[in-house]
């Protein structure tokens, strides 16, 4: 099975990039199963149910989300009935929405988990203990399991793709918008990246107009942070491809789609 992700969509130029170059990619990589992190892709913060349709309409079967899945409150009310969308799985209990997916392709079927760290966000469950319910529960069904793992320090990344070498087949990292050249295959057959990177504009800083954070690093003062809404855009994403019956990943490669990086069809 060959899995595209498309790592953390920021506002409109985000939302166009996928627009444009997710038919090529698929195209050109032939896919089984793409997914695509949403939880920046209405002006930076958040998802709209509109926003979420098109992501499924342009050719992604999954939505993973983050610490900003909350910030527009329409969520709440298309979020238990969007059953292709998943939110990190150690919010509290009761929380709407679901932490796990499963998706069949060609006959098999893949579980993608959602999941959040704790170190410099908020004081969430456990992430460790909740993937260990997960996979256990995956591995019912199918030895395929993706999982994005939302969160802000690499070294927590990296404890998750070790901590689960060998039981789940990938490991991608989001939420800093910057892509890592730290692509692997772990010893026991994980896929991992650090984080994937960010799909949106290019000459700000993790999308954000950069005169903005420049003041804010320059002077301390609180500042207004705006997405950029113009100007040249990028689109980072990851490809692997896994064994069907194993789950272990066979390769590993990232994608990376900006003016200094253009795209051959």
């Amino acid at each position: 099975m060959k899995i595209l992700f498309i790592g953390d969509v920021v506002g409109s130029l985000g939302r166009d990039m996928v627009q444009t170059y997710l038919p090529k990619l698929k195209k050109k990589l032939q896919p089984h199963v793409t997914i695509i992190n949403g939880e920046n892709a209405a002006s930076g913060k958040g998802i709209t149910e509109k926003i979420y349709k098109q992501f499924l309409e342009w050719g992604a079967q999954i939505v993973t989300m983050g610490n900003h899945t909350w910030d527009k409150k329409e969520i709440f009310e298309f979020i238990d009935h969007a059953d292709k969308m998943v939110r990190p799985a150690n919010f509290p209990e009761d929380t709407p929405g679901r932490g796990i997916v499963y998706l069949k392709s060609n006959n098999t079927e893949i579980a993608v988990i959602n999941l959040q760290g704790r170190t410099f966000m908020a004081p969430l469950d456990d992430p460790f203990k909740k993937v260990d319910d997960l996979i256990k529960e995956a591995k019912k069904r199918t030895n395929i399991i993706f999982i994005d793992f939302h969160a802000e320090a690499t070294s927590e990344k990296l404890a998750m793709g070790w901590y689960v070498d060998g039981r789940a087949s990938v490991v991608v990292g989001t939420h800093t918008h910057v892509q890592t050249a730290d692509d692997r295959i772990l010893p026991k057959g994980t896929g991992y990246i650090t984080d994937v990177g960010m799909t949106g504009p290019y000459d700000e800083i993790l999308g954000v107009e950069k005169e903005a954070v420049l003041t804010r690093f320059l002077t301390q003062l609180p500042v207004r942070f705006e997405v950029k809404k113009n100007g040249r855009s990028q689109l980072s994403a990851f490809l692997v491809e896994v064994d069907d019956k194993l789950g272990t990943t066979k390769k590993v490669d990232r994608i990376l789609i900006n003016d200094d990086h253009p795209f051959f069809s």
